[in-house]
């Protein structure tokens, strides 16, 4: 689409002589909405103002998505929190334990999506550790007494039982997943994801934040990523900044999410999640990143996938000056329940749905449900497996919309 003209001009006359030409030059490139380069995502994250900066993601994301800001309603069910990995901010996995059993069974698993149900959920988020099963007998125990020799088998099963007796949408978060398993995973979920985090293999250095952690390889999640783009799967996917890795690497992650989209159509959103630290991690000690860092990287990553993508960051993680977020040109929260905790984050409370939908409006805002799958995504048959098609089209609107 065409640049607002007035818009352009109120947003040079703001930047002034100090600013370099070639801030001028990416910002205006910036607000055509079509994407930025590598060097001029890394000028405007390094150098840019951030007035102006926030400015134009937000024209960019106002000249596509409007003034509606969508959110997901789900249940969140963390089917296991044994992980093979061993990440140095991590407080969801866990070892086995004499007092916890390794995995959900599938009668909690059920409770917890029929609660999910009659609470309004749509979505069952699956939220689990990686392959537990290759470094824990416990893990390999429990399955085989379920029938089963693989963590991500058990996953397909229990989406389909959620799937099947309740109706919700799962969506599945289970690390690394080869192509056999996506094709199978697409059979019983709308959705599937995983986080790249960084596409830096520094920070898999002795002592970095994904030592000991072999599925946070990059090369293996961006095989991941790209093996859902060959099955026509709408994936969620994003980076965490403030882990140790530098701005250069920052960019080059979000770039990288952005080639694969290019080439499959498949990335249905972008999360920009910053990091928390928890006590009782290796990175307890390690400081957040600022609201100003996570507006700027929001901000940027606006720009770089210009206006058509979905760009998410999480409001619980921001307190209550989340509204802040809306300024950088996202158009999505995230999923929201109104039933279980965030177990990623379980410091962090959701906000309640009412009062997101009172401060979204408040900036300037709609607020609006979606579905675990984005309404752009639902005119794509190729996207949605026969076997979720049912329960999909009772919980769609027109619209696309919950």
């Amino acid at each position: 689409m065409d640049v607002d003209p007035d818009f352009e001009r109120r947003w040079v006359s703001m930047i002034g002589s100090a600013s370099t030409s070639q801030v001028v030059t990416a910002l205006e490139r910036g607000i055509e909405g079509d994407g930025i380069s590598r060097g001029e995502a890394l000028f405007l994250i390094e150098h840019a103002e951030l007035s102006p900066l926030l400015r134009a993601a937000a024209a960019v994301r106002d000249r596509s998505k409007g003034r509606t800001v969508s959110y997901s309603k789900k249940v969140f069910i963390p089917l296991t929190h044994l992980c093979r990995d061993y990440c140095g901010y991590c407080t969801f996995r866990a070892d086995p334990s004499a007092d916890s059993q390794p995995f959900m069974t599938p009668q909690e698993v059920l409770a917890v999506a029929e609660a999910g149900s009659r609470a309004g959920c749509k979505e069952a988020l699956f939220s689990l550790g990686d392959q537990p099963e290759t470094l824990f007998p416990e893990a390999k125990a429990f399955l085989r007494k379920q029938g089963f020799e693989r963590t991500l088998e058990y996953l397909m099963a229990m989406a389909q039982l959620v799937l099947d007796q309740t109706g919700l949408l799962p969506h599945s978060n289970p690390g690394l997943m080869p192509a056999v398993d996506l094709r199978r995973l697409k059979e019983s979920n709308v959705s599937l994801g995983l986080m790249l985090e960084s596409a830096s293999p520094r920070l898999r250095r002795a002592g970095g934040p994904h030592w000991k952690a072999p599925d946070k390889v990059p090369s293996l999640r961006l095989r991941t990523i790209e093996d859902a783009g060959r099955l026509s799967i709408a994936f969620t996917t994003g980076i965490l900044i403030g882990i140790g890795e530098t701005a250069e690497e920052r960019v080059d992650s979000l770039l990288a999410i952005r080639d694969l989209h290019e080439k499959y159509g498949h990335i249905q959103e972008v999360i920009v999640q910053p990091f928390r630290a928890k006590p009782g991690t290796r990175m307890a000690l390690a400081p957040d990143p600022s609201t100003e860092d996570l507006q700027r990287t929001l901000a940027v990553a606006r720009l770089i996938f210009g206006q058509e993508m979905n760009i998410q960051s999480p409001p619980n993680l921001l307190s209550d000056d989340y509204p802040l977020l809306l300024e950088a040109g996202i158009n999505d929260w995230g999923g929201i329940s109104p039933v279980t905790k965030d177990f990623i984050n379980p410091e962090a409370a959701w906000p309640q749905i009412s009062l997101l939908a009172e401060k979204t409006a408040a900036a300037g805002f709609v607020l609006r449900e979606r579905l675990a799958i984005y309404p752009e995504f639902l005119s794509r048959p190729e996207f949605v497996d026969a076997h979720v098609q049912s329960s999909l089209q009772k919980l769609r609107g027109e619209d696309g919309y919950a």
